[in-house]
């Protein structure tokens, strides 16, 4: 009988210097995630966590179909030990669950704002949790996109952190660490590979589906243009995207993806925008000077080598 995969988990920086490649992967699920939110509108009013079962069961299935397409048996593909299932649906699942909840208790605006600290947590977990060495481009270029995110979020309305919807706020800071924990913690099981995430989907989706059953009445998509839309979502990004991300966190710079993944809400107005969901604004054009300025300083070691001087 085979052996699960031993896996260390106080692994520090990874043995290999980051690859510009996997790197450019992370951006590739970036870039998805930038069509999430003109996706779930074109998919009509589903309720969340159906969404969330629905979406996350294609990209599963999408996985497993890759396996077995490369002759692996789904058996080996799943045998991984509990940290890593921990880790796996921890993050998925755990994101998830905590940022619609915090949608339930919060006003969306502010807790978007809340949750979208992920990215720059994700830049200062990096040193203490993955062992990199984080240098004040990082920082900086993380620091713009967070102030491109609150831009974006004041464009749209007055922002009042009302102290009766804490408990909401701190579901969005808790998804907000979810996230940033996962992918920065998936570093230190750098030798499972990405065909994992499709058992986290899996798992995510029966959790998922739970919870739709226990909160949610079901409501389908109202015709064709909404399944085809469904379909997108679980093929892109609930499905493409985090077997990239996987990759990416595990072989590129953690320190550029966490400054890069602020292109996400601002590639997201922008398509909603482009599909008259929404109106242009002065914000918008603000918030995407501060987020691509933040990137391109964040990513100045893989655009223009390292430039520093040796110590």
């Amino acid at each position: 009988m085979e052996q699960p995969l031993a896996v260390p988990m106080n692994a520090t920086r990874p043995a290999k210097l980051p690859s510009g490649r996997a790197t450019a992967c992370g951006l590739g699920a970036i870039l998805l995630w930038g069509a999430l939110a003109l996706l779930t509108t074109l998919a009509g009013p589903v309720p969340p966590f159906q969404m969330v079962a629905m979406t996350f069961a294609l990209g599963a299935l999408a996985g497993f179909a890759v396996i077995l397409g490369r002759g692996r048996p789904l058996g080996a593909a799943l045998r991984w030990p509990w940290p890593v299932w921990l880790l796996g649906v921890g993050g998925l699942f755990g994101f998830h669950a905590l940022y619609f909840a915090a949608l339930r208790l919060a006003p969306p605006a502010e807790a978007n704002l809340v949750n979208y600290l992920w990215p720059l947590l994700i830049v200062l977990l990096a040193a203490p949790l993955a062992g990199e060495r984080l240098r004040w481009w990082h920082l900086g270029g993380a620091a713009l996109g967070l102030g491109g995110i609150g831009l974006l979020a004041l464009g749209r309305g007055s922002l009042a952190f009302a102290g009766d919807h804490a408990l909401g706020y701190a579901c969005a800071l808790g998804s907000a660490i979810a996230w940033a924990l996962y992918s920065v913690l998936s570093r230190r099981v750098g030798q499972v590979p990405s065909e994992a995430i499709a058992g986290f989907c899996a798992v995510t989706a029966v959790l998922a589906l739970v919870c739709h059953l226990l909160l949610e009445t079901p409501a389908w998509p109202p015709g064709p243009g909404a399944w085809a839309a469904v379909a997108a979502l679980g093929l892109g990004p609930t499905g493409a995207a985090f077997y990239l991300w996987d990759h990416a966190v595990k072989r590129g710079d953690i320190r550029v993806l966490g400054a890069l993944a602020y292109l996400a809400p601002v590639l997201s107005t922008a398509l909603l925008l482009a599909f008259g969901q929404v109106a242009w604004s002065v914000a918008l054009g603000g918030a995407t000077v501060l987020v691509v300025a933040g990137a391109v300083l964040a990513a100045r070691d893989l655009l223009f080598g390292d430039t520093a001087k040796p110590e």
